[in-house]
């Protein structure tokens, strides 16, 4: 008489566990979520290594114009617009228009 009730008891209490694992995985913390978040967080990696090489890009640039005086002067001439005082600018084509 034991056995059938130790069976029945086993199995109710399987079914509930399983009951409970299938309603906690299709809710909104379960699969979907999980999902949603691994991609949430592979565009934050892809965002971040965007990131890290416009940096690295960054800091070549300013290493470049430290070292090198003829590229800071290309760099004020193209950037800034400015010249040394001695030279003479002559701007030719249509001037623009506001």
């Amino acid at each position: 008489m034991r056995t059938p009730l130790r069976r029945i008891t086993y199995l109710v209490a399987f079914l509930l566990v399983f009951g409970y694992a299938v309603v906690t995985l299709s809710g909104p913390r379960g699969i979907a979520a999980l999902i949603t978040k691994q991609h949430q967080i592979l565009e934050a990696e892809q965002r971040n290594a965007a990131l890290a090489r416009e940096n690295e890009r960054q800091r070549d640039h300013i290493q470049r114009l430290a070292n090198n005086p003829t590229e800071q002067d290309l760099e004020i001439r193209e950037r800034l617009k400015l010249v040394h005082p001695d030279e003479k600018v002559f701007i030719t084509g249509q001037p623009d228009k506001p």
